[in-house]
């Protein structure tokens, strides 16, 4: 029905659309609307109200942009975001309406454990960009979608569809500002605003200019009736054809749009009908209700749909490492900053599918040089890093290798929930954060990022590393610049030694290679077996050395991946009387927790004896804040002699 006239309507060409045209739409979206019922109905569960105020926008939208089965797996077409992601089931009607998977599977189906239709949207799903539910994000990915457009000269253009209640999170304001810097504007949103959230009215939950917030960052504002589908498609036309700014469609609908009784009603966010409550809303839309064939297809085998590709980016030259000597004494950031540039150097034709951002902090995280000389691919953020985490994130995912590098208590800890989306959306983001630990000690507790390694292990799809000198991190770098996935490399503030062999040369010279998982075995002993990583090393070998002196035979082990224990290591555990580990983090979420994890695993009977931040550390430099904490070399020293003796 509605496909015989999409291609008439294909990229809004047409000025306007034809009287027998728009019937063909209304009566697609009553459809859509007895979908969503049996949908939600079906499962017991959902959220009818907003998808049936949605659906309208849903219907021209995904009907009618450069969006279709065909072209999905393309960089080149439209991409269309759903912010408010409980909207699922008018989306999936829409989009399984369209061709993009079989409807009555998505009926049957919904929210049901084993089905790819889940109660809010997932892009493993043809049709869907960006996984939401956390509301307030959608339009921080929509900036990076239409970034990347931007970035590579592709003159497609991004949607956004927002629900009114989500307009109250602050991440939003930082993505209008965003969009507005760098010019975003192949960027449309359309805000659903039915006026109702989950406790009542919005203006009663909280009071909130939708409008004046969007015009105050210099978007354009139109504003239209969300179910009069000529000003819809002319409303979108126009804000393709705009080029000043952005533009933000407020669209003005009603909650359950075409049901009497469930019209105007808070209730029916997040509530399905009853059986009967069905049976009279589809007999006021005049609809069918075949319920009870959608109650036997829930029993069946659940269906397999078209698998959704991920878009690599190209592969780039990494160059060869930087050997920094052991007379050298540099900060780690800085060997990360340089390997960085060195990297963008030798790739100057690829750097449309570069990007690094920084959050107002590039001088402290040594990304200056990407700014001074490849200015289209630095962007500054700055001081939003709720909105620059999801950003960066959606840019990965369009064939751009995207870094952001900010200090770990920002790109970590404060922006977990983002992180978190992130990795639900199979990002290919490279997170380098910089201070670190105690390392960053005069600043005090609010920036002593005494915990990442607890954060990052609860996702299951980041990497992280903690590299142990200028060397470890110049390989690290040019290591994840081409394995796709999330990675988090983590450092300190401070200069740091240059980790070498016994004989006094660099341990990580030009022959040594990073994996990811990989530990290095820095000296050798059965005795007493040291386990580190980060800044932690250099004073693992410095208690190495007070030990070595009284007679005791101490091993060091850099483990620069804390979250992946091989079980070549248990090896070495096993043949150690006495296991340390030595860390400036909380050791119950850090090194330690990973160890013992592993220890258990392999039913191994070995006390390990944690050394690291057990409390919110005072203000003062890193060094005496060690001394304070008694976990400095020395410290440690006279620790481990008395636990020998007894």
């Amino acid at each position: 029905m509605l496909k015989d006239i999409s291609h008439k309507y294909r990229n809004f060409i047409p000025l306007h659309l034809e009287i027998e045209d728009i019937k063909i739409l209304e009566e697609f979206a009553k459809i859509q609307r007895g979908n969503i019922l049996k949908m939600t109905t079906n499962a017991s569960s959902g959220h009818p109200g907003g998808s049936m105020s949605s659906v309208d926008i849903y219907t021209i939208l995904f009907a009618f942009s450069d969006f279709t089965p065909e072209n999905f797996n393309s960089l080149n077409r439209d991409r269309i975001v759903i912010s408010h992601g409980h909207t699922s089931p008018g989306v999936y009607s829409v989009l399984g309406s369209l061709g993009f998977f079989d409807l009555h599977e998505a009926i049957a189906h919904f929210r049901q454990v084993g089905s790819p239709f889940e109660g809010h949207i997932e892009n493993h799903i043809p049709g869907i960009d960006w996984s939401t539910g956390n509301l307030g994000q959608g339009l921080s990915a929509a900036c990076g979608f239409a970034l990347s457009q931007k970035m590579k000269g592709i003159n497609k253009d991004v949607f956004v569809v927002m629900g009114d209640g989500e307009q109250q999170k602050g991440q939003i304001s930082e993505a209008r500002r965003f969009a507005k810097k760098f010019g975003l504007n192949n960027i449309t949103c359309i805000v659903d605003y039915n006026n109702l959230q989950i406790s009542g009215a919005t203006q009663r939950v909280m009071y909130q200019d939708i409008k004046a917030n969007f015009e105050s960052d210099g978007w354009f504002v139109i504003e239209i009736d969300g179910h009069n589908f000529s000003q819809i498609y002319e409303a979108i036309r126009f804000a393709k054809n705009y080029s000043v700014s952005p533009v933000m469609i407020l669209a003005r609908t009603t909650m359950g749009k075409g049901v009497s009784f469930m019209e105007n009603r808070h209730e029916y966010h997040g509530k399905p009908l009853t059986e009967e409550e069905l049976d009279r809303a589809l007999k006021e839309l005049g609809i069918e209700n075949d319920l009870k064939k959608y109650r036997k297809m829930r029993d069946k085998k659940i269906k397999k749909i078209k698998e959704v590709k991920s878009l690599l980016p190209p592969i780039f030259e990494i160059g060869s490492p930087i050997l920094y000597s052991p007379e050298t004494k540099t900060d780690n950031r800085s060997a990360s900053g340089k390997a960085l540039f060195d990297i963008a150097s030798k790739n100057m034709d690829k750097l449309d599918s570069f990007a690094v951002f920084d959050c107002d902090l590039a001088g402290s995280v040594k990304t200056s040089s990407i700014e001074k000389n490849m200015k289209n691919s630095f962007f500054e953020s700055g001081i939003m890093e709720h909105h620059t985490a999801v950003c960066s994130g959606a840019l990965s995912r369009c064939g751009v290798i995207t870094f952001w590098a900010d200090f770990g208590v920002f790109g970590v800890d404060e922006t977990y929930n983002q992180q978190r989306l992130n990795d639900i959306n199979n990002t290919n983001l490279k997170v380098i954060v910089t201070h670190t630990g105690s390392d960053v000690g005069e600043d005090g507790k609010t920036h002593q990022c005494i915990d990442y390694l607890g954060l990052l292990r609860n996702l299951y799809g980041f990497k992280v590393i903690v590299p142990a000198d200028p060397n470890q991190t110049d390989r690290v770098i040019r290591y994840v610049v081409n394995e796709w996935g999330n990675f988090c490399v983590a450092m300190g503030r401070s200069k740091c030694s240059v980790i070498t062999n016994e004989n006094g040369s660099p341990f990580f010279d030009e022959k040594y290679e990073f994996n990811y998982g990989k530990f290095d075995i820095l000296r050798e002993g059965k005795e007493v077996l040291i386990l580190t990583y980060g800044p932690m090393v250099e004073k693992a070998i410095k208690i190495y050395e007070i030990l070595k002196e009284r007679g005791i035979d101490v091993g060091v082990v850099n483990v620069s991946c804390p979250l992946k224990i091989e079980d070549e290591l248990m090896e070495k555990i096993k043949k150690a009387k006495l296991i340390i580990t030595y860390e400036d983090h909380n050791p119950h979420s850090g090194l330690y927790a990973s160890i013992c994890d592993k220890i258990v695993e392999k039913g191994i009977s070995k006390k390990v004896i944690p050394f690291g931040i057990t409390n919110y550390p005072p203000s003062g430099k890193s060094s005496d804040i060690l001394k304070y904490l008694k976990i400095d070399p020395e410290s440690i020293a006279e620790k481990i002699l008395k636990e020998l003796n007894g």
